[in-house]
């Protein structure tokens, strides 16, 4: 599976109280909006913006980007304005609906370029966040939520019947793991990577999964299983379902039989399909997550008062009895509370499934963010080489944690490789000063693959051993140049293709061998190793007060990776996967 730009550096944005489907009254980023905003609420009360007057003028056109779920509920709103003079101002609203998958949308505005519509709505706020923490993209204003669905697991009647549906309920690990232990229940997903739904499930997978002993690795080993069944969208994801009613399908294994879905693809697929084919819909005790759908303002900077206007009086209309009960007739939900009978059973839910329980918080940005790092490194197996420093500056202690550097990096690295599959292959330097006669590094575990055996135990066992062996040397100093380039050249030469290739350098401070390269030379000679056909992405991590951030940014550049600073070692973990992904979306 190639990679593709991922949903992964989220920024957080104010969020005020959520009426109904934890509608989301942001402030909005001018005082343009917030004026026309104003002057809508004020509108409203005055009857301006009527229901039933003819239309007088040019009609407000407005262009929307929407969810291919969402997109017909929205037509037939946009169609309800239309047929009942439905104004703004006095205005006609004029609006057109395309259907776009949310992570294109997000590409082509995180691009920057000017859009052709005034309007988004994908299906989760963490396509909005993952644009608006870019700081070259279009500007996009979230105005609120218009809808949600939960996000479950729909299976197959016959499978659903053997895991005891709907008497017996489950937690998102006790799913995935059943799928994981019946070779005859084989569990799919959208790509986590284009899909909220698959990303939500999997972020509420990993994080109810990893703090159990041996969580990592878990939760590292059900993303590989299901990285084998994913589709490239939450569309493509149902043909992926037995083809016939018969039972011939049900125990092929091309073929899945439980799929992470929401509630209202659910909804919409037993909707249209004949009763043997409906699907039974599994809501974890544990919470499902849900997308939002929240109504985005796009560049809004660029809208007239009339468009933003306009925008804001459908949303309005969205969240009136008539744009409601058009939402809940395509299957959405449109009340936090609220979880209609007739909704639930045409998804396929049943009492007594959990589908009434409040939905847990929503999932941070660092929980998402990790969560799709690992994701990252699941699907396209990773080539890694760490190299630490361990000069004696990393003895100093970590202020409140009463460990050094040292032990904080050790035990981030051994959290980093338990995410980390058999296929995956990593390696370990370590580099201070004059370590193997006159070379300031040493390779203490070359670059192999975590599963392949070594003696008695793996390559895992022995990486695993050698960062909990990990040492500051005394009296060491940092050679920092001369070994990030023995290092990147090593990778270049030992390039394999089809893996993510990374150098991860780790230093708590500046070069300091008087005999080395300079920076200057260093960043000459890692451009002139580039090769577009063999890419290997440096990631130079500055740790802690004494580390340039400017340096470790300057020297990983030269390659195309990037450089990051943490204030203490136990963020390493998170740096590497936000790293990882970002090199990702690059790719």
């Amino acid at each position: 599976m190639g990679r593709h730009s991922l949903p992964d550096g989220y920024g957080a944005g104010a969020a005020g109280p959520r009426p109904r489907v934890r509608r989301r009254n942001v402030a909005l980023a001018t005082a343009l909006v917030l004026a026309v905003a104003a002057g809508t609420a004020a509108a409203v009360r005055g009857g301006l913006l009527s229901f039933g007057s003819s239309c007088q003028d040019q009609a407000v056109r407005l262009k929307v980007a929407a969810s291919p779920d969402v997109a017909p509920a929205l037509r037939a709103a946009a169609a309800h304005a239309r047929d009942n003079d439905i104004t703004s101002d006095g205005r006609c609203l004029d609006i057109r609906v395309t259907a776009r998958e949310a992570y294109k949308v997000t590409d082509a505005l995180r691009s920057g370029k000017r859009s052709d519509v005034q309007v988004w709505v994908p299906d989760s706020d963490v396509w909005v966040q993952r644009v608006a923490a870019d700081s070259k993209a279009t500007q996009v204003t979230q105005a609120g939520n218009i809808a949600s669905s939960p996000v479950g697991v729909a299976v197959v009647p016959a499978a659903a019947k053997s895991l005891g549906w709907p008497d017996k309920t489950y937690t998102w690990a006790e799913l995935a793991g059943a799928a994981m232990q019946d070779d005859r229940l084989k569990l799919g997903a959208a790509d986590p990577s284009r899909s909220a739904a698959g990303l939500l499930a999997l972020t509420r997978l990993s994080s109810t999964t990893a703090s159990a002993k041996g969580g990592d690795t878990q939760v590292a080993a059900m993303a590989k299983a299901l990285s084998q069944r994913t589709a490239d969208s939450d569309s493509q994801v149902l043909k992926t379902l037995p083809r016939d009613s018969s039972g011939a399908e049900q125990g092929n294994p091309k073929r899945n039989q439980a799929l992470v879905l929401s509630e209202q693809a659910a909804f919409a697929h037993n909707s249209s399909a004949g009763s043997a084919d409906e699907l039974d819909l599994f809501y974890p005790k544990d919470g499902s997550p849900r997308l939002d759908y929240p109504l985005t303002l796009v560049d809004e900077s660029r809208l007239t008062t009339d468009e933003s206007r306009a925008a804001l009086r459908f949303m309005t209309l969205l969240d009136q009895p008539d744009g409601r009960a058009i939402l809940a007739k395509h299957g959405f939900r449109t009340q936090a509370d609220s979880a209609p009978d007739a909704l639930i059973t045409r998804a396929g839910g049943r009492t007594p499934q959990p589908y009434a329980v409040s939905a847990p918080e929503p999932a941070s940005a660092k929980a998402l963010q990790e969560a799709l790092g690992m994701w990252t490194i699941t699907v396209q197996s990773a080539r890694v080489t760490a190299v630490v420093d361990a000069s004696a500056s990393m003895t100093e202690e970590v202020p409140g944690t009463g460990q050094s550097r040292m032990d904080v990096t050790r035990a981030s690295l051994l959290q980093a490789l338990a995410t980390f599959t058999p296929e995956d292959e990593i390696g370990l330097w370590e580099f201070s000063t004059k370590l193997d006669g006159n070379r300031d590094y040493r390779v203490l575990v070359p670059t192999d693959r975590l599963g392949d055996r070594k003696g008695s135990g793996t390559q895992r066992d022995k990486l695993s051993a050698a960062f909990s062996g990990l040492k500051p040397v005394p009296g060491g100093a940092t050679g920092l140049y001369d070994t990030t380039l023995a290092a990147y050249k090593a990778a270049t030469a030992s390039y394999v293709k089809g893996k993510f290739n990374a150098l991860v350098i780790l230093t708590d401070g500046v070069n300091q061998d008087p005999g080395s390269v300079s920076r200057s030379t260093l960043v000459d000679e890692l451009e002139q190793l580039v090769d577009p056909n063999r890419p290997v992405s440096l990631i130079a991590i500055a740790v802690g007060p004494d580390a340039d951030k400017e340096e470790a940014e300057q020297i990983a550049k030269a390659t195309g990776g990037s450089g990051h600073e943490v204030s203490e070692p136990s963020q390493i973990h998170s740096v590497i996967l936000k790293a990882i992904v970002e090199a990702g979306s690059q790719g």
